[in-house]
């Protein structure tokens, strides 16, 4: 598990760490990306511990249209316990109907037990794609990495987000 944990840490830090040079290729090539903000919900899978940690998300998206940043929050959440989260994304645009996306937050954690982002509020980072697919559908997936996110240790949390979403 911690092998598989270092791998999915480093993938998403290296997918942080090249995006400076993909941003500036796709400024470039001028595509004009997803627009607009949405809500939406999917499941959640926290995981880095023993035991996997399955419950849902509720994630939004609000454009900043006059820059590529956008204004995200996610919550995700258990029986046990939940995580909520603002965080700030980059926007790279991919196709004319999709984007590649990258960002920080802080994650707070509640509840009593673990969330599928840890069990104590951490610093955030993620990286996702969203797409639309009709005029007011979108589907999204991402990577969160709530680093030092547990209580009785300093090792990050990882989970993973797949939903659809309302599109205005």
């Amino acid at each position: 598990m911690k092998s598989f944990l270092k791998t999915i840490t480093l993938s998403l830090l290296s997918a942080l760490a090249i995006s400076p040079i993909v941003l500036a290729e796709a400024a470039s090539a001028q595509v004009s990306g997803m627009s607009g903000s949405y809500i939406g919900g999917g499941v959640s899978a926290g995981v880095t511990n023993e035991d996997d940690v399955f419950g849902g998300n509720v994630q939004g998206r609000f454009d900043l249209p006059t820059v590529p940043l956008s204004v995200r929050g996610a919550w995700l959440f258990n029986g046990d316990g939940s995580a909520v989260m603002p965080v700030l994304s980059y926007d790279l645009p991919i196709t004319p109907n999709a984007n590649l996306y990258a960002g920080a937050g802080y994650s707070f954690v509640t509840g009593e037990g673990q969330s599928p982002l840890g069990d104590q509020d951490a610093v955030v980072l993620t990286t996702g794609v969203e797409a639309g697919i009709r005029r007011n559908v979108v589907v999204y997936g991402d990577v969160k990495l709530g680093l030092d996110a547990y209580e009785d240790s300093s090792d990050p949390a990882v989970s993973l987000q797949l939903g659809a979403a309302y599109r205005f």
